[in-house]
């Protein structure tokens, strides 16, 4: 019989696991044209709050040892949170590594008073990069972005769509991007992602 502890455990799963053996061939190694690498189970908190409140600014950064980016369509990073603006009141902070929710209630309660929101909305979505020789051309084929080095450089964000996937990214390099998706998208990204690569998968 259970005991109390064993029936309230929770495990993690990927939204990509019913596509593992679909996606084998983007997996980081098997080709040098386009790889797709999960980072899954990672801290996602959705912030909003009044860009210009000292209080926020010094709850972020004492909390994150990011500074809260102000400019438009733009990231900061510390050792171990990235901050991609959203909006002039909302950002996104990821963490780095998978880890245990504990952000969420320390910022929330360090904004306690405040005109600010603070959602945890890690389980609702997943993060992955997109590498590669052949990756820009990939994601060209799905997003009305520019992705030329020149336009969208590093340190820059946007918020857009692959095919019919809504998604936030930023390139980490000129042949590699990290995107986040919704949870609910990730079949469907998965397989549009593999159907863009399969010319280049040949």
């Amino acid at each position: 019989m259970l005991n109390e502890t064993q029936l309230f455990q929770v495990q993690q799963e990927s939204p990509f696991t019913e596509l593992t053996q679909m996606l084998a061939s983007l997996a980081v190694g098997a080709n040098a044209a386009v790889s797709m690498e999960e980072k899954p189970f990672l801290e996602l908190i959705n912030l909003k709050g009044e860009a210009d409140s000292a209080v926020l600014q010094k709850a972020v950064k004492g909390l994150t040892g990011a500074v809260l980016p102000l400019q438009p369509n733009t990231v900061t990073e510390s050792e171990q949170f990235t901050i991609y603006w959203l909006a002039p009141n909302e950002w996104l902070i990821q963490s780095k590594q998978p880890r245990l929710p504990a952000l969420g209630s320390d910022l929330a309660g360090a904004l306690a008073g405040q005109f600010a929101s603070v959602v945890d909305i890690s389980s609702g979505n997943t993060s992955l990069v997109l590498s590669g020789k052949k990756a820009r051309e990939v994601l060209r084929k799905g997003c009305p972005l520019d992705f030329h080095p020149a336009a969208f450089k590093l340190g820059q964000c946007a918020q857009s769509h692959f095919f019919k996937a809504g998604v936030l990214l930023r390139p980490l390099a000129d042949d590699a991007y990290e995107l986040v998706i919704r949870r609910s998208f990730a079949d469907y990204f998965g397989r549009i992602l593999l159907d863009a690569c399969q010319e280049y998968l040949r």
